[in-house]
C-alpha cells in the first residue's frame, strides 16, 4: 500500500512540474535567434529579454543611452517567424514616442531610429493580442 502511495505522489509530482515547465518562458532562445537577425551594416549592441510572464506584465521596459549621429535597429523575435503581438516603442528621455514597430495595424519585426539628441531613450516591450508572451529583441547601431 505504502508503494502505491509513493508511485502515485512520484507521478504527480512528475505531472506537476512538466506542466509548469511547458508555461514558463525561455527569452534567451529568442535574443539568441534575433542577433543575426539585424540588417546588414548593423553592429550587435546588446539583447533584451521580453517576458510577460503569461499575461501577468503589460509592459516590459529597458533603457539604454543613444548617440546623436548613430542609427539605432532594434528587432523583435517570438516563436515562430511572426512577432506574436509584441510591440516595441522608442521613447526619448521626454518620454515620447519616436518610433513603434505596429503601423497601420501591422507588427513590424524591427524598427530603425537615427538619433538626432544624445540622451536616455526607453525601449518598451507591451503586448497585442500576444498568445505566449514571451520573446526576445536585439539592439544594434551603425554610424
Amino acid at each position: 500500500m505504502k508503494k502505491a502511495i509513493y508511485s502515485i505522489f512520484v507521478v504527480g509530482l512528475f505531472f506537476l512540474f512538466s506542466g509548469h515547465a511547458n508555461g514558463q518562458c525561455n527569452p534567451e532562445q529568442y535574443t539568441d535567434a534575433c542577433i543575426p537577425k539585424l540588417a546588414s551594416g548593423f553592429n550587435f549592441l546588446k539583447s533584451y529579454k521580453i517576458d510577460g510572464q503569461g499575461g501577468a506584465k503589460t509592459k516590459v521596459e529597458y533603457s539604454y543611452v543613444f548617440t546623436k549621429g548613430t542609427q539605432y535597429m532594434i528587432n523583435v523575435c517570438a516563436t515562430g517567424s511572426s512577432t506574436d503581438g509584441i510591440v516595441v516603442s522608442l521613447y526619448d528621455s521626454n518620454r515620447n514616442q519616436v518610433a513603434t514597430s505596429k503601423v497601420n495595424g501591422q507588427y513590424i519585426s524591427a524598427i530603425a531610429y537615427p538619433c538626432n539628441t544624445t540622451g536616455i531613450y526607453y525601449i518598451q516591450y507591451t503586448f497585442d493580442n500576444s498568445t505566449q508572451f514571451c520573446g526576445g529583441s536585439a539592439l544594434g547601431f551603425k554610424r
